[in-house]
């Protein structure tokens, strides 16, 4: 099923079978309630992840339970621990990278462009595939936000790498640019023309939602009508490997990878590492509207707050978690009784998982209405990159009417007993309203909310 709308209800024969629930009804209501300048809406989707670069290919794959995770053969990882991750093979630019710049750019850049462009042609905006569209903008009042947590991490290997065995004048020029973490945002504004606010944010693995909430403030704030914004993430390389590796959190499971990564499954031993970039064009209703542009679904808010407790670990009661949750609802204006799908940050570790868990039961007292689910269990942790590809899995939930399995569900923790995780079957279900998490190192927490878009 195709993602897409015009500025009406959601299309479809799936969603025009599903009768309206009291809750959607209340979302709607609330809605409606804002500006159309202060209403967000998502007209575009810019996906590159391990199962491929278009979304409705990539939600296919969640749904029907398929892992992207696998031995990595992309460099010797034999004298690797760990020896797998979620690794995008034979990575496809689609022609949106010239050839010489295709050379030169880490992969974290490439994905970036990619991601970017891709969204942008699916909301019109692109400027060499829709100038009929992209003539309608204001370059001013369009913004990029895409972040990354580590930047161009192959080019800093390299650029390290050619200092220590050749010296200095063996560094490429390009090595500070390709390597700082606001050039990818940098580039995508510089091919298309783009003045409005542009600069990245980099916090760890909850780097894509925060791009989010900045992104939505700006344009609530006046700044801008158009917004890209999400994240980027190439880690698999041996440097990113190695890094994980001296954290001790990574699974060690390399007899049996797909089934490594397990979200609350007693049995878990740490995350898998993934890649690539998800990307939202997020844009004011009211020049949605204008321009008679495609809705995908609403960004109804979001929070960002900080654990304060440790570099790794985060709060063992989830208070900065739960306040997180708490403070995103108040800001998409919907109570907690309306959510009923969360996509969990959920990432296999020991301790993660738990306190997740213990925050989303604060919150939710009553869980029997929700489904909870975990992307990585398929494609692994994509550090910076994860909220945003995980906020496109959450909207095309929304879109389908069926939330992915969380595999590798055999032997649950008790923390989860009464709660559904979707385990190892996708389940259809009538999203009134969704909450995504992703959480960092340094304890950075985010929370976004979506909706279908009701007018």
């Amino acid at each position: 099923m195709q993602l897409g709308q015009r500025v009406r209800p959601f299309s479809g024969a799936s969603a025009a079978r599903r009768p309206a629930r009291a809750g959607s009804v209340t979302v709607r209501a609330a809605a409606a309630t804002r500006d159309p300048k202060q209403r967000i809406v998502i007209t575009g989707i810019g996906i590159c992840s391990v199962h491929g670069n278009d979304p409705d290919t990539f939600y296919s794959k969640l749904l029907d339970g398929v892992s992207g995770v696998g031995p990595i053969d992309r460099f010797d990882a034999s004298e690797f621990p760990t020896r797998f991750a979620a690794q995008i093979k034979n990575f496809d630019d689609e022609g949106m990278i010239d050839k010489k710049n295709a050379r030169r750019y880490d992969d974290c850049l490439k994905y970036t462009m990619v991601s970017g462009k891709k969204a942008l042609v699916m909301a019109g905006l692109e400027k060499e595939r829709c100038s009929a569209g992209y003539s309608q903008l204001d370059p001013t009042r369009v913004g990029v936000l895409v972040g990354t947590g580590m930047g161009g991490l192959t080019v800093f290997q390299d650029g390290v790498s050619n200092l220590v065995q050749k010296g200095y004048k063996k560094i490429s020029p390009f090595f500070i640019p390709y390597a700082i973490t606001n050039m990818g945002g940098a580039l995508l504004a510089i091919d298309q023309g783009f003045m409005g606010p542009n600069y990245s944010i980099s916090t760890a693995c909850a780097t894509a939602n925060y791009a989010f909430v900045a992104a939505a403030n700006h344009i609530r704030n006046g700044d801008a009508d158009v917004m890209i914004a999400g994240g980027s993430e190439a880690p698999i390389i041996p440097v990113g490997l190695g890094g994980f590796v001296a954290c001790r959190a990574l699974s060690t499971r390399n007899d049996d990878p797909v089934k490594a990564s397990r979200p609350w499954d007693c049995d878990r031993d740490g995350f898998v590492m993934g890649e690539g970039a998800g990307v939202f064009v997020m844009e004011s209703l009211e020049h949605a509207t204008k321009r008679g542009a495609k809705i995908y679904g609403e960004y109804l808010g979001g929070a960002v707050t900080c654990d304060a407790h440790h570099m790794t670990d985060p709060r063992a009661d989830g208070l900065g978690v739960s306040t997180c949750i708490e403070l995103a609802l108040k800001d998409a204006r919907i109570t907690k009784e309306q959510v009923n799908y969360i996509n969990a940050h959920a990432t296999s570790t020991l301790v993660g998982d738990i306190a997740e868990v213990k925050a989303i039961k604060k919150v939710f007292t009553d869980t029997t209405h929700l489904k909870i689910n975990g992307t990585k269990s398929m494609i692994g942790h994509c550090l910076g990159a994860a909220a945003g590809v995980e906020a496109i899995a959450t909207l095309k939930a929304i879109e389908t009417g069926w939330v992915h399995p969380t595999l590798n569900q055999h032997n649950l923790i008790e923390e989860v007993a009464g709660i559904d995780t979707v385990p190892n079957e996708k389940k259809q279900h009538n999203i009134t309203a969704a909450i995504s998490n992703s959480f960092g190192f340094g304890g950075h927490n985010s929370v976004v909310v979506f909706a279908p878009f009701r007018e």
